[in-house]
């Protein structure tokens, strides 16, 4: 990872230094332009034993999504409906996502894919509820061709009609399964790059249901990237694909907020795009992440992976929001390497640097915050729900 700018980090191997400052340049001036949205998405194979932390069990895992956007929206509440699950150790990011867009006064919109239930508070809503999850990828069939084109096209219309620049954030229990299989699909080797929100990945775990679900998908010689969403991926991806494309096609700045997610996003776009137009399509593109998530480098190689099969240079940024100087255990768990991302924490802290915020107010609001969730129970202390 190469030295910061403003207190940003740069990865990727193909941006030189003076570009990086330029763009970054860029970033700050639009801050205060950017829509903002949180996309929330439910497959079953979050419901695989070991496969996610993000809930202590697969029946947790149905909530977390919605626990969290309520957390990015509200805080710490004393009328909040849904608790965070239970973790084994630190805490939501959903906790940074929050201090961060208060700081800088964005206002997220929510998005939610295939959940179990409507969420109470305001949201966008693209398809019916009764849609419900994607089947596990194991089955090979995680949605029907049908609604990945729908929900594609419906991020497409919302990027093509937009005049902002545009910041896509997520929360997706077992979505970094999803997003390695697409990747896998396509033929990149990334078993041992993909991450996790466990502090070791279960990579074998992982590799096993990806095997099972890419055999029984049968992806003929003139796949395309809808034909893998509805193969091995997820809502999410679809519909964030479609926003993405529509945004640039637009000439708007986009910023994937997010770890291997995100990149897998931006790899069923570039496989899906017109050849000639790569370099400026991704010219305006970044992918927003947290130190924590880029430590071992293989995020970077994981980006340079994909920015080598389609000759592209594209640009990824690291906060250097750290909790060392804290005194509470969840958020000293992050510099241990549990959780490290989700639910656009890095994007949000990025930018919160940009204006002006210092590591240290960001660290004593999440501190305050989560004082007040324990206070008030919003954090589910019952591994059983």
């Amino acid at each position: 990872m190469k030295k910061s700018y403003l207190g940003i980090n740069l990865f990727g191997s193909k941006i030189n230094q003076n570009l990086f400052s330029e763009r970054i340049d860029v970033l700050k001036k639009e801050i205060d332009n950017f829509i903002f949205y949180l996309v929330i998405a439910g497959t079953d194979t979050s419901q695989i034993k070991g496969i996610s932390a993000a809930g202590f069990n697969s029946k947790s895992r149905r909530k977390t999504a919605l626990a969290d956007a309520e957390f990015v929206l509200f805080g710490a509440s004393v009328d909040h409906k849904y608790k965070l699950p239970f973790l084994n150790a630190g805490v939501t990011p959903a906790l940074i996502s929050h201090v961060c867009s208060k700081l800088i006064s964005a206002s997220p919109i929510v998005v939610p894919l295939g959940l179990k239930e409507q969420p109470y508070f305001s949201h966008l809503k693209v398809e019916n509820y009764f849609e419900g999850p994607a089947k596990c990828l194991t089955t090979g069939k995680s949605m029907s061709k049908k609604r990945v084109l729908s929900l594609y096209k419906k991020g497409l219309e919302i990027g093509k009609s937009s005049n902002q620049p545009i910041f896509i954030s997520e929360s997706v229990p077992g979505g970094t399964t999803t997003a390695q299989a697409v990747m896998e699909a396509f033929g990149l080797n990334v078993n041992n790059l993909v991450g996790s929100s466990l502090i070791n990945a279960p990579r074998s775990l992982k590799r096993k249901v990806i095997k099972a679900g890419l055999l029984k998908a049968n992806l003929n010689n003139n796949f395309d990237s809808l034909d893998v969403i509805s193969s091995v991926g997820d809502p999410f991806q679809a519909f964030s694909m479609g926003l993405l494309i529509g945004a640039r096609l637009t000439n708007q700045l986009v910023v994937l907020s997010g770890g291997s997610q995100m990149l897998a996003v931006i790899l069923l776009a570039l496989e899906f795009i017109d050849s000639k137009k790569k370099q400026e399509f991704v010219d305006f593109v970044f992918i927003a992440t947290t130190g924590w998530l880029v430590k071992d480098n293989s995020l970077n190689d994981l980006l340079d992976l994909i920015t080598e099969k389609h000759n592209v240079n594209l640009l990824g940024l690291a906060s250097s929001l750290n909790f060392k100087s804290s005194k509470h255990k969840e958020l000293v768990d992050y510099e241990i390497g549990y959780v490290k991302e989700g639910v656009g924490a890095g994007g949000m802290s990025i930018f919160a640097y940009l204006k002006g915020f210092s590591n240290k107010e960001i660290v004593s609001n999440c501190q305050s915050d989560l004082d007040r969730m324990k206070e008030l129970g919003q954090i589910s202390l019952d591994k059983t729900c």
